[in-house]
């Protein structure tokens, strides 16, 4: 009886982890899709737990308050990200075309997350507010120094972080914009193909910035 009562136990471990790990998932995509429908600033705990249908009590069971769970959220959509641009970029040499690259992902990725997309412009746009969400500024500031890594990987010469960092919001800044400005303006043709001649200007504008700084920094050291 006692052996038979043990292995019941530890059956049980497994499958407890399994429904407080879904449960937690629950949460977050409740969270996610609120987020996206009313904005970070006006959703609210009740809008989330009503969402996911469950109590205010599981959900502080799994976190402490509203901005821990906008940090898990935007966590995870930046690692996501994060991930998919490096997998996609492995390997490139050429600057151009890792800057296509790079912004092509990016299209790639949200092409079917909206919820995601509005997650994403929404973070950028509140680290640019002096009271933003705290819990947002790692996710993001990862996701920059990312960027600027394959830039330099590919440049291979060290340019200032100021101007690396220039160069990532750069790209940070155009996606958003312009791929929102297209997902409009497409009236539901290919948004990758009605996109196609701005993307292509802002590689072709944003790699001369790139060899002219590399340009003045060489000359410069001379």
């Amino acid at each position: 009886m006692g052996t038979s009562k043990k292995k019941k136990g530890k059956k049980g471990k497994p499958r407890q982890k399994r429904r407080v790990t879904a449960t937690r998932r629950k949460i977050l995509n409740a969270a996610r899709e609120m987020f996206a429908e009313k904005g970070l600033d006006t959703t609210t705990i009740d809008d989330i737990t009503e969402r996911a249908d469950l109590g205010k009590g599981t959900f502080y069971y799994h976190f402490s308050d509203k901005n821990d769970v906008i940090s898990a959220v935007i966590d995870e959509m930046m690692n996501e990200l994060v991930l998919a641009i490096a997998e996609k970029c492995e390997g490139i040499s050429d600057l151009p075309v890792l800057l296509n690259t790079i912004v092509r992902v990016h299209i790639d990725f949200f092409s079917n997350r909206w919820e995601d997309f509005v997650l994403y412009f929404q973070g950028l746009a509140d680290l640019k507010l002096k009271e933003g969400y705290s819990g947002l500024e790692p996710p993001f500031l990862k996701y920059l120094e990312s960027l600027e890594s394959l830039v330099e990987s590919v440049i291979k010469y060290r340019l200032s972080k100021p101007l690396l960092r220039r160069f990532a919001c750069a790209i940070a800044g155009f996606v958003p914009g312009y791929y929102s400005f297209a997902v409009i303006s497409s009236e539901g043709e290919d948004v990758d193909s009605y996109f196609n001649d701005t993307r292509s200007a802002f590689v072709a504008s944003l790699a001369k910035f790139i060899n002219e700084a590399m340009s003045a920094s060489r000359s410069t050291e001379s």
